[in-house]
């Protein structure tokens, strides 16, 4: 009886505790948009869950997480399920239910027209860029200062669509050049909690 208080409380504790790190990787839930380029915030979040062996077995606040350990930081590793443009709406409830500071303790991971595939850019805070999910995030929590990763799913040709750009697939080398940047931004996500962001901006900005 003692032992199940006791884990009781602790459990209790560590939902009250705000001193964690949320990690959101953003993208389209249903299984069409799988491996497309819009959806590298979600494969990064796979591969930190793969390799950390945090299941994402939660699904509240509209979003799929699931909280683990990453070295010595206690996480959340987030997937909305809201769809792109709403990404706002699962994110900044979980921050206000988990008591996390969105501002120090938040780390955001989308997709970026504007690099090269197998880039990846870590900035502290910032403007959408045009990106709609970030635009909802920072419209919900009232604020752009968030670190956020970036990888690179290369320019839209000129006879493309945007949006069939962003929901088509990778093709031949980018697609290998992606998996490696998601890897990357796996470690970056590390590296900003460990260090904080201006290592993890010297160490993997500009990185192939």
């Amino acid at each position: 009886m003692f032992e199940f208080l006791r884990k009781l409380f602790s459990y209790k504790k560590e939902e009250e505790d705000g001193n964690m790190f949320v990690i959101v990787g953003l993208g389209n839930p249903e299984k069409k948009y799988f491996k497309t380029r819009h959806n590298v915030g979600f494969e990064t979040i796979d591969v930190l869950s793969d390799k950390y062996n945090i299941g994402l077995t939660e699904t509240k606040f509209k979003a799929a997480y699931g909280k683990g350990r990453i070295g010595n930081e206690r996480v959340i590793l987030v997937k909305p399920l809201t769809y792109m443009n709403l990404s706002g709406e699962a994110v900044a409830p979980l921050c206000n239910y988990f008591k996390v500071d969105s501002k120090t303790n938040l780390i955001v991971i989308s997709d970026d027209v504007d690099l090269d595939p197998g880039l990846i850019r870590v900035r502290p805070k910032g403007s959408a860029g045009g990106h709609n999910g970030l635009k909802n995030i920072i419209a919900q929590l009232g604020h752009s200062e968030f670190s956020r990763i970036r990888v690179g799913v290369g320019k839209k040709p000129k006879e493309w669509d945007m949006v069939d750009w962003v929901l088509g697939h990778f093709e031949g080398e980018d697609r290998k050049a992606v998996d490696e940047a998601e890897q990357n931004a796996a470690d970056a996500v590390v590296e900003i909690m460990e260090n904080g962001v201006d290592s993890a901006m010297n160490k993997f900005n500009g990185k192939k």
